[in-house]
């Protein structure tokens, strides 16, 4: 979990964003064997002293920092805490060599880059050794200018007061009606995500890279449910919630933490709200769809591109990985509804994993804790696309589902949407009924399949990813403007990037997910 990304970000193998380009800034490593994630869980609460300091916690300075910066002698600092990450080395997903570019110094920064959802405390809590030492400096005092005192400076300018969202709020005798003005269209990969529990009401809106907050905590006591218009062309949003008594009210309610704040969406804070398994549907051997619904009071639409976080405590450590949603079957439409109820995940279950096994565990009627949107896909590029070419290895294939219905409600420009999926087995493709099904019915839509371990009887295409396969599948008709989407593990996207770059593919007419 602790994968301290390289200095080149974004990654754009990184499941967290989709990158134009397919260099990626982590790479996984092959681990030894016993160094998996549940092994580092088990071996950091055997009761072994992880430090070197018999359980003491101390003050450490920079300059005590700097001292520990060799493989076999690490620390790091991320937000003021010092860890000695020396038993974590064979453990840690991306190599020691990533570990190393921390070592001795403060990743906070280069951690946050990529893995700022990680609850690093809880799994590196036996590798504490203290805290940073804090340095108090008196500050100088610049002279005064003519006019009196020089204002002083910002490092960084806040946002435009002009552009910044504003909101208002009207009443009636039954219902408390809150408008967010966002003052321009919310774009495609833009939503509002509006919580409401216990009185306290906590709406996000997504602007782009932008997060806006409203986070109050309500004057009177209100019903659960809610009700939120999103006008994306006008860029106004309103939310209704009906009074539990009727009567005016003199204020909106108190501000909390966050209250009316405009900030990068990288410098917000994940916020997870506990969902039910409604059920748990099969899709092939060793996968499903996990219908999630979301509490009573929560509205939530999760863009086509986007993921989500799932949080899990596990053996006393939280574990957290993301999934990017599905619909609940190809045949259902992809919309923009913001009154969703349920979230449906389609996910393979591996048995010898930490966090699947323990989803695959839940009962129906069990909570899990899910974080909004994330990720930086932008349906944009896709605007005035002729050809659309989805590559996909394995469950590589959850992100291309609602990319397959956006395409085909696109019938101005979108002439064309092939998909080529590779599996190991005949059995592990996914949703392959359907798949065949739509493109049956629509000469829109074409699907071929690639196995590396076939049947004797299998009559499709056999192998992996080469460049003579991607020539043939990947057709350029003259006048057209196309656009190729990968997903699959590290290895298969950065290979298939790679070829794609040699067949003449520009890093604008392509993106990368990690699967």
């Amino acid at each position: 979990m602790l994968n301290i990304p390289t200095q080149a970000f974004p990654a754009p193998g990184s499941q967290q964003r989709v990158a134009p380009s397919g260099q990626s800034g982590r790479n996984k490593v092959a681990l030894k064997p016993g160094h998996s994630l549940m092994d580092w869980i088990r071996f950091s609460k055997s009761g072994k002293d992880l430090t070197g300091l018999r359980g003491r916690l101390i003050e450490v300075t920079k300059e005590e920092l700097q001292k520990h910066n060799t493989r076999d002698d690490c620390w790091t600092c991320i937000r003021g805490m010092v860890y000695n990450v020396t038993p974590y080395m064979d453990y840690h997903p991306g190599g020691e060599e990533e570990l190393m570019k921390a070592a001795g110094m403060d990743g906070t920064d280069l951690f946050d880059q990529v893995h700022r959802w990680v609850n690093y405390e809880s799994m590196l809590k036996e590798c504490l050794v203290g805290r940073m030492a804090t340095i108090t400096t008196k500050a100088a005092m610049p002279p005064p200018s003519a006019m009196g005192l020089a204002p002083p400076q910002l490092l960084a300018p806040p946002p435009d007061k002009d552009s910044r969202p504003r909101y208002d709020w009207f009443q009636t005798d039954v219902a408390v009606h809150l408008v967010v003005y966002a003052k321009r269209k919310i774009p495609s990969s833009g939503c509002t995500i509006v919580d409401l529990k216990g009185g306290v009401l906590r709406l996000e809106v997504l602007l782009g890279k932008m997060s806006y907050m409203i986070h109050l905590s309500l004057a009177d006591e209100v019903e659960g449910n809610l009700e939120a218009n999103t006008g994306f062309s006008v860029g106004k949003i309103q939310i209704s919630i009906r009074k539990q008594a009727k009567g005016k009210w003199t204020s909106l309610g108190q501000p909390l933490e966050s209250h009316n704040t405009f900030l990068r969406k990288k410098d917000r804070a994940l916020y997870y709200r506990d969902c039910v398994l409604v059920s748990k549907t099969e899709v092939n051997h060793n996968s499903h769809v996990f219908r999630l619904q979301l509490p009573r009071g929560t509205v939530m639409h999760v863009p086509v591109g986007k993921h989500v976080y799932l949080k899990a405590l596990i053996k006393d450590t939280e574990v957290v990985r993301p999934y990017t949603p599905v619909d609940q079957s190809l045949a259902a439409a992809s919309h923009n509804s913001s009154q969703e109820s349920d979230l449906y995940l389609m996910i393979k279950v591996y048995p010898d994993g930490v966090f699947t096994p323990h989803l695959s565990s839940l009962h129906i009627g069990d909570c899990v804790s899910i974080s909004g949107p994330e990720g930086t896909f932008s349906l944009r590029p896709l605007h005035d696309v002729t050809h659309l070419y989805l590559l996909a290895a394995g469950t590589g294939f959850t992100p291309m589902a609602r990319l397959i219905q956006q395409a085909l409600q696109d019938t101005d420009t979108m002439r064309k949407t092939k998909l080529l999926c590779f599996n190991r087995r005949e059995e592990d493709i996914l949703w392959r009924c359907e798949l065949d099904d739509l493109a049956a019915n629509t000469d829109r839509f074409q699907v071929e399949y690639v196995l590396s371990d076939p049947c004797d009887s299998w009559s499709g295409r056999t192998g992996r990813v080469e460049e003579s396969m991607l020539e043939e599948f990947l057709t350029r008709p003259e006048g057209s403007k196309c656009y190729v989407c990968v997903c699959g593990p590290t290895a298969f996207t950065e290979i298939t990037i790679g070829l794609l770059k040699q067949q003449g593919f520009s890093e604008e007419e392509l993106h990368a997910f990690q699967g």
